[in-house]
């Protein structure tokens, strides 16, 4: 006698199985077409295959107590995307889309940590580098479970969000978040978080080389470094990695495709 059949893994990479069949057709969701403007073209995106990447919008890169600070940059142009991102991330839960928190948090021995890439956050070898405690609150710079790595305060996690420690710059070095996507079947990202020169960039274009589509969201976005860096990050983005857009226009794409 067959038993019945039981789901094995995540939609849409999902099996039907029982003693007897494995059904390894995996049923696709229901499309969710929306229109949304970019600075170059106009996109016909699928919210199904759809994904938000939040970026190292964490402590050590926007609290004034965190480590950039510590280090002396203004952290102030790091906190611009909260209050877009609070407007923008309750929308995309509501119309299905996953938030994946992306954090630099390091291993507590950083044995996966170069000595160049240690060099590049302590180049004199005597300063607060990876893994040292903040001066401030002794929380361990840009560790995974401390204070110096968790989200700022304001901006709200919620329990079906998704949380995926990064240990370069880059979010898919090392991390498990291409085999996540794959599994959920998201092929457009749109990115957001700090610094857009650097972590969002590197993520975007190792996103791009593996295929994925990429949306940044530019008022979602912002960086410390100067506005040159600024600059180049768009227009990259724009030329060779994908497209930009803004937080109204992903809200006026929701709003359309519910009339």
């Amino acid at each position: 006698m067959n038993q019945p059949f039981r789901t094995l893994g995540v939609a849409p990479n999902a099996w039907t199985v029982n003693n007897a069949i494995a059904d390894i057709t995996r049923l696709q969701k229901t499309p969710q077409p929306v229109i949304l403007s970019t600075e170059t073209k106009t996109l016909r995106l699928d919210l199904a295959k759809s994904a938000i990447l939040v970026i190292d919008m964490q402590n050590d890169f926007c609290h004034p107590d965190g480590w950039l600070a510590h280090i002396g940059v203004d952290v102030t142009p790091a906190r611009q995307p909260i209050e877009p991102l609070n407007n923008l991330l309750p929308e995309l839960r509501e119309a299905g889309v996953p938030v994946i928190w992306l954090n630099w948090g390091n291993r507590p021995d950083l044995l996966n940590i170069s000595a160049g890439s240690r060099h590049v956050y302590n180049p004199t070898g005597e300063g607060v580098g990876l893994g040292d405690p903040l001066p401030t609150n002794s929380a361990r710079v840009l560790m995974a479970g401390s204070w110096a790595a968790a989200v700022v305060d304001e901006l709200e996690q919620l329990p079906e969000d998704i949380c995926v420690d990064k240990y370069r710059m880059s979010g898919f070095w090392d991390t498990p978040l291409d085999s996540i996507l794959r599994n959920l079947g998201r092929t457009t990202l749109f990115f957001a978080g700090v610094n857009a020169d650097q972590c969002v960039l590197s993520t975007l274009c190792d996103a791009n080389f593996l295929g994925y589509d990429c949306v940044l969201v530019k008022d979602c976005t912002a960086t410390t470094s100067p506005e040159y860096c600024w600059l180049a990050t768009l227009y990259n983005v724009k030329q060779c990695f994908g497209f930009v857009t803004d937080s109204q226009g992903i809200l006026t794409a929701l709003q359309k495709s519910e009339e």
